[in-house]
This record gives structure tokens, sequence and C-alpha cells, in this order.
């Protein structure tokens, strides 16, 4: 069974807008300034400006994708991606995450896990062969989790 499904994290969305309305505001500001001793560093901020913005972009969004054999996630435009191997996978089942682990990727400690999350707190969370524990973060938990255990069974 192939699953294929993009997740929008529009609060993300909205925060990039206001930090690129913020950071469009500073160069202005700073345009009308007088040139300095230390005009040289216009562009190494404009540079880390640039550069954090790419980043705040590339966790907009998270694609879920189930082959044949894998299980794979992207952020965004691919900045980040993973793939899980379906004969790996032991388990997966829906899962609600609470609202202090955030989004974005992390690292949990109790209990351990792995968690990747654009939007909301439905998750589905598979286990591996191995011990590890992974949350992926969807709207869709039930038709992700069916996708996984149809692709697992087979």
């Amino acid at each position: 069974m192939n699953y294929k499904h993009t997740q929008v994290g529009y609060l993300m969305l909205v925060i990039t807008l206001a930090v690129l309305a913020l950071f469009t505001w500073i160069h202005i500001t700073a345009q009308a300034e007088p040139p300095s001793y230390y005009s040289g560093t216009n562009f190494a901020v404009t540079a880390i400006m640039t550069l954090i913005i790419f980043v705040l972009v590339s966790f907009a969004s998270l694609q879920v994708i189930v082959d044949e054999k894998y299980l794979r996630i992207k952020f965004g435009y691919g900045l980040y991606w993973k793939k899980f191997l379906l004969s790996d996978i032991a388990s997966a089942r829906t899962a609600k995450n609470h609202w202090y682990y955030g989004w974005g990727i992390k690292v949990w400690f109790w209990p351990k896990m792995w968690i990747y999350n654009v939007s909301g707190f439905d998750a589905v969370e598979i286990k591996m062969k191995n011990g590890k524990t992974y949350r992926i973060g969807t709207n869709e938990p039930e038709k992700l989790e069916q996708a996984i255990l149809h692709s697992i069974k087979q």
C-alpha cells in the first residue's frame, strides 16, 4: 500500500513571514544609516538572515511517504530527510504528543524516542526491531498507521 501525504505547518509559515518582515525592516533601516567603518559586515548579516529564513522554510512542512520498501520523511524542500526500512519496523500505532514535546526534530529522553513534527499533536509511533522508538507527526494518523501496518505485514 503506497501512501504519500504532506502536512503543512501553518504556524511555522506565519513565524517565517514575521521573521522575514523583521529582517526586511532591519535591512531597510540599516540602508538609511550613513556608511560606517563596520559596513563590511552588512554582507555577513544578510547572509545569516538568509540562512535563518531558509532553515525556517525547511521546517514548514513534513512529507511522509510509504512505498514498497521504505517509510520516508522529508522536512520542507529536503534539508532534512530520513528513511526507515519497512522490514526493520516491528509495530506502528497512533499516538498523541504532549504539548511540551514541541515541533521540529527532537530527541526525548523519557520516554526515549525521536520526534519529527511540524504541527499539531497527532502522531504515529513506530517501534523498530532494534528497540528504538520514533514518532512521526501527521494530521492523518489513522491512514498513516494503516499504511505502515499493511506494508510491514507483506
